[in-house]
């Protein structure tokens, strides 16, 4: 009997032979010289690994035909079908080209899920390390102006209040995000922008128009999100830059960095750091500033640990210490001064993540937390320099006290199918509770809103060449507001359950031709928002905005359409986009001045909704490079920001003689036309140029000229901000570097030359670029 056994279990062992495995190893490369970390996987299979920090790469497969796929940040993908055969281990090695005009980059913000730019259902802009250094930015506020359809612009000579407008629509339209979560508040968004220093982040990533479906209320405009840097491997650095702001106004700053990763790549841990130190600066010699004195002190880390192939845990935390004042006398206590802005801003940023995958990689499935607490101590005064007794006891009045909580929790599942389709589900809760408190003007704003949503979306892809992408999410909010200045008290108690929907597509004409289209649904509760949070001065008096009686949601319709050419001419990379856009409001918030002054005579603006409006236009943008050494990208924005309505921005009240209402068919502050160039000049293997600039066109701009918040129109002048950087490289050692690098900044001064001056002007009375001519030094030393 066991004769027989044997005779079968021999026989099946030749008829089901075992598969062997085989060793593929090799190095990733580029221009002879190693790329260090890039993956390596069987593309549309489950078995992949990374390379070490010299390129090299080990991995064992079963024999058969199989497509070897590698991907290193910064270069081109490449595939390559290799033969594994039984007993025949093979060296593959891969020479890879940089990948000059990022396409093949990846991005998470187009469907919450890791995708290359150029697979992308919408058009996601990213601004990275290199861009932010080219244009000497400090903070994200300085780098986000040279994308399409992008533009930042400070608001306020005396706090230096900040916002980033989308395709034409305000700040208060975009959602900021932190590491793909919300938790950037609306306190946050008067100056937080400027809060961010560049040194920790990674990459930031902008889309343009609806985003609703995926990240909730507030995304009418779009997305910023803000990708702090992950630990890849060992590094350090220390940068040290000094601005003349002017050639007289110091500017300075020192970032540190490093890095440590564990040799199996299963753990690692970055940390950032930051010291800023400006001065401020008067462009008109009136003794009061244009630019705040800041101090800003940021600490932070990033870690992750692999506790198997198939799991991630992550987290993050950042520290920042904001300190900002502006206005006259600046060495004086503040409620001794004429005017003052002063805030002095504690906050912290924190999250966990994990994520865990099946073996096939199939299944996605991920849990967070996220936080964001600040702190803050303001004051917000005017003419407490001894004119009268009434103004000095008002002016010790003016101290302030906020809190801020956002917290997001949530869990998000994705299943890609065998044909490719991928759906992803997911669950958010959303907290922000602000309590911001004056005690002199009984100025409060005790604002708690809930937000839970559920939202799905599939991607159908039938073909290779095309792909659409159907989601929605359904959105519960209650806001829960009480808000009052001096005599007024007002409340906002909001229950709603609202639908966002989204549908895009995306199909290749051709092979370099891409046809991208698409819709979104957004929506914004009643509450206050960064603009409503900003306090300003004007005639020596506060100006305050409350919500105004029975204020209701706002709601958009956003379309979009785009033609987007990419092709190689032999060496010469270039990419040609051409999109437009339509985004419909209904309801849409506006602020009124009522022209009405309060018992302490400050100025009352109301926040109230307008009968509708509409924004449209297109983005152009062109990319060319022509080889490594050089590189050049333009941008520019045509664009209409339309009232269905005249809207009223100062109502009269009949008081003052010559006073009337003052109404507009457009939008202020947004022009119809602006743009960016960024292009780089690699001269030598030492030596890199860096020319970049941002246009400005003509726009409207309110001008406050009484007491009372009347206001005249003023059609500005436009502004072309040009910045050239030259870098010199060294390498002292293997593992020790330097970089040399100055500058100019605005280099033809192309700076506003009419703001108002003395304790009466009109603080929010300010355009145009951040600042006049300023020339740069700078120092980066270390292991990068």
């Amino acid at each position: 009997m066991k004769l027989y056994l044997y005779f079968f279990l021999f026989v099946g062992f030749i008829a089901f032979p075992q598969q062997k495995e085989v060793t593929i190893s090799g190095t990733i490369s580029s221009d002879g010289k190693p790329v260090p970390f890039g993956s390596v996987y069987v593309k549309n299979g489950s078995q992949g690994t990374d390379a070490d920090d010299s390129g090299k790469y080990s991995l064992t497969l079963s024999e058969g035909t199989v497509s070897l796929a590698v991907y290193a940040q910064g270069f081109r993908p490449q595939t390559r079908q290799i033969v594994v055969s039984a007993g025949d281990d093979k060296v593959v090695n891969f020479e890879l080209e940089e990948d000059a005009l990022g396409l093949d980059q990846v991005v998470v913000s187009a469907t919450r899920n890791s995708l290359s730019k150029k697979e992308a259902p919408v058009i996601v802009n990213v601004v990275g390390p290199k861009l932010l250094n080219a244009t000497q930015s400090i903070s994200v506020a300085d780098g986000l102006n040279y994308q399409p359809g992008v533009r930042v612009e400070t608001n306020c000579q005396n706090c230096g209040f900040t916002q980033v407008r989308l395709n034409g629509l305000g700040g208060q339209y975009t959602q900021i995000l932190v590491n793909s979560r919300p938790v950037f508040s609306a306190l946050n968004g008067v100056y937080g922008l400027e809060q961010i220093p560049v040194s920790i982040i990674d990459r930031v990533e902008v889309v343009r128009s609806g985003g609703s479906a995926l990240f909730g209320s507030n995304a009418i405009a779009g997305t910023v999100n803000v990708i702090t840097k992950e630990p890849i491997y060992n590094t350090w650095d220390v940068t040290t830059n000094l601005g003349l702001i002017d050639g007289k106004v110091p500017d300075r700053n020192v970032n540190l960095n490093g890095s440590i990763v564990s040799e199996d790549l299963s753990s690692g841990i970055t940390i950032f750091g930051m010291f800023r130190d400006r001065d401020g600066y008067d462009a008109n010699g009136d003794g009061f500033t244009e630019i705040t004195k800041l101090t800003n002190n940021s600490l932070g880390t990033k870690a992750f640990l692999k506790p198997n192939d198939n799991s991630r845990i992550g987290f993050d935390f950042t520290a920042i210490r904001e300190y900002r004042r502006g206005g006259d006398r600046l060495d004086l206590a503040p409620q001794f001064t004429d005017v003052t802005e002063e805030l002095d801003h504690n906050t912290v940023f924190s999250g966990v993540d994990y994520q865990l995958f099946n073996d096939e990689r199939s299944n996605d499935f991920s849990a967070y937390v996220s936080v964001q607490h600040t702190d803050r101590d303001s004051y917000y005064g005017g003419l407490g320099g001894g004119r009268t007794a009434a103004d000095s006891a008002a002016a010790n009045n003016a101290f302030g006290k906020t809190k801020d909580l956002a917290f997001v929790a949530g869990t998000k599942f994705t299943h890609t199918f065998k044909n490719k389709d991928v759906l992803t589900s997911g669950v958010e809760y959303q907290l922000n509770d602000t309590d911001d408190a004056i005690i002199g003007y009984n100025r409060v704003v005790d604002q708690k809103v809930n937000n839970i949503g559920f939202y799905t979306q599939y991607e159908w892809k039938p073909t290779e060449k095309f792909k659409a992408l159907i989601g929605a999410r359904l959105d519960h909010v209650n806001v829960d507001g009480f808000y009052t200045i001096q005599d007024i008290a007002r409340t906002s108690e909001v229950n709603q359950t609202v639908v966002s929907p989204r549908f895009t597509v995306l199909y290749d004409i051709t092979d370099a031709l891409q046809f991208r289209g698409g819709y979104a649904r957004g929506f914004r509760a009643p509450q206050a928002f960064n603009e409503d949070l900003h306090i300003s001065s004007v005639g020596g008096e506060q100006r305050f905005v409350i919500l105004s009686e029975d204020l209701e949601s706002e709601f958009s319709n956003a379309y979009t359409a785009s033609l987007n050419f990419t092709k190689d001419f032999n060496k010469v990379q270039t990419n040609f986009l051409v999109e437009g856009f339509y985004t419909d409001l209904q309801n849409p918030f506006t602020t009124v001045s009522t022209g009405a002054s309060l018992p302490n005579g400050s100025i009352l603006e109301e926040s109230r909704n307008g009968e509708g409006a509409y924004v449209a236009g297109t983005n152009i943008e062109a990319t060319v490079s022509p080889s490594k050494a050089l590189f050049f990208q333009v941008g520019i924005t045509f664009q209409k920001s339309i009232y269905k309505e005249d809207q009223v921005l100062f109502e009269a009240d009949g008081s003052v003689p010559g006073e009337e209402d003052v109404v507009v068919d457009e939008f202020t502050r947004a022009p119809n036309m602006y743009g960016f160039l960024n292009s780089n000049w690699q001269m030598t293997d030492d030596f890199n140029l860096d020319v970049t600039g941002s246009f400005t066109g003509s726009m409207i701009v309110p001008h406050v000229i009484s007491e009372s918040g009347f206001m005249e129109l003023v059609d500005t002048n436009a502004f072309f901000d040009m910045t050239g950087k030259l870098t010199y490289h060294l390498d002292l050692l293997d593992r020790f570097h330097a970089e040399v690098s100055g500058g100019v900044q605005n280099v033809f001064n192309s700076y506003q030359d009419d703001f108002d001056t003395g304790a009466l002007r009109d603080s929010d009375y300010i355009y145009g670029p951040n600042r006049p001519r300023t020339f740069f030094i700078g120092l980066k030393f270390g292991d990068f």
